[in-house]
């Protein structure tokens, strides 16, 4: 194999990426509870769509047939994004968890369109490279403007549902140990009553005795 050859199996793993982030940024977007969030991922889904024409535009540029090669990577990814959509969470802590899995997103792409446009150049592939950057680029801004979304309200409320659950839990054992301690204390007091009461009626029966002896 060429590194031509293996340059055009990379491009067929990200042109099937791209189909299936078609299909999983809408679920995404509907699973999202931050405005800026939700319009980031709808924003992305037309980018993408844009990014599947470019990739056909390099097919064509190497004079090879669009084909897809099923990228393992980026199935993995998104079923992991699926299962994160299921939990039970906090508005802001599935929002937080969605931007992670989104990232996780950028990040393969980011690494797999950098590889492409390093082995392009390096071919003397010009228009090859020229457009696979420009979606290497889109890539780079997608992921900061995630960061963004994240540093700015959304991870920090997700960290306050946390302490406020904390709290929470917190106040509840409190309040049950101050019962428990009020039923101990009042069992404990009965236990002093019954035995001066024990006490007070042992003591006829002891004079009672001194009477017989004497």
């Amino acid at each position: 194999m060429t590194l031509q050859e293996l340059l055009v199996e990379e491009i067929k793993d990200l042109y099937h990426a791209e189909k299936q982030l078609i299909k999983a940024l809408p679920k995404m977007a509907k699973a999202a509870t931050h405005e800026d969030l939700r319009e980031a991922f709808e924003s992305h889904l037309e980018e993408t769509r844009e990014q599947v024409t470019r990739l056909e535009e390099v097919f064509a540029a190497l004079d090879e047939k669009v084909k897809a090669k099923t990228c393992e990577g980026m199935a993995g990814i998104i079923e992991e994004g699926n299962q994160l959509m299921q939990e039970d969470a906090e508005a802001s802590v599935m929002d937080a968890g969605l931007i992670a899995a989104a990232q996780r997103v950028e990040h393969y792409e980011i690494g797999s369109y950098g590889t492409c446009v390093a082995w392009a150049r390096l071919l003397g592939l010009t228009e090859v490279a020229n457009l696979l950057d420009q979606t290497l680029e889109e890539e780079k801004a997608a992921d900061e403007k995630l960061s963004a979304i994240a540093e700015s309200e959304i991870n920090q409320a997700a960290a306050n549902e946390g302490r406020e659950e904390n709290e929470d839990e917190e106040e509840e054992t409190e309040r049950g140990g101050s019962s428990s301690g009020r039923t101990m204390s009042r069992a404990s007091g009965n236990g002093r009553g019954n035995r001066r009461q024990s006490s007070t009626t042992n003591r006829p029966r002891a004079k009672a005795a001194d009477r017989r002896k004497r």
